[in-house]
């Protein structure tokens, strides 16, 4: 997946602080970002990959906000691919839920749920040093 993440020409990085407005920010970055690449706002992926933003900024801002002051959101798409990856540094690596956990959980199980409707992919990268971690979502456009 790395090397396919490096071959997508478009990048944004944004870095708020760890409080509720980074959802609003964020999602509204994505749009502007989106819009920029020519991304068709219509399209089917961008809605439920904006959900799943949201969802993924809001973990972050409610879980590791007491050790993470900061969340970074990484942005990247190519002609047929739109990855998105949210960073905080809570050392809690939480599970990602398989397909259909019938549990009627939100958070993480309707980020799932989106990303494998979508035919997309997520993983959970840990830094080097143990102390934060990535979620990478990568949806097919």
């Amino acid at each position: 997946m790395t090397a396919q993440l490096a071959a997508l020409p478009f990048r944004h990085v944004l870095t708020v602080p760890a409080e509720p407005s980074a959802v609003r920010l964020a999602r509204e970055t994505a749009e502007l970002a989106l819009a920029e690449w020519g991304i068709n706002p219509h399209h089917p992926t961008v809605d439920p990959a904006l959900l799943i933003l949201s969802e993924l900024v809001t973990n972050s801002v409610r879980h590791a906000a007491d050790r993470s002051p900061q969340v970074t959101v990484i942005y990247a798409a190519g002609a047929d691919c739109l990855a998105l990856a949210v960073h905080d540094r809570h050392p809690h690596r939480p599970t990602l839920p398989g397909p259909a956990t019938g549990d009627g959980a939100g958070g993480l199980a309707t980020v799932m749920e989106l990303t494998l409707g979508l035919g997309g992919t997520a993983v959970i990268r840990a830094d080097a040093d143990g102390g934060g971690k990535s979620i990478w979502i990568t949806l097919p456009l």
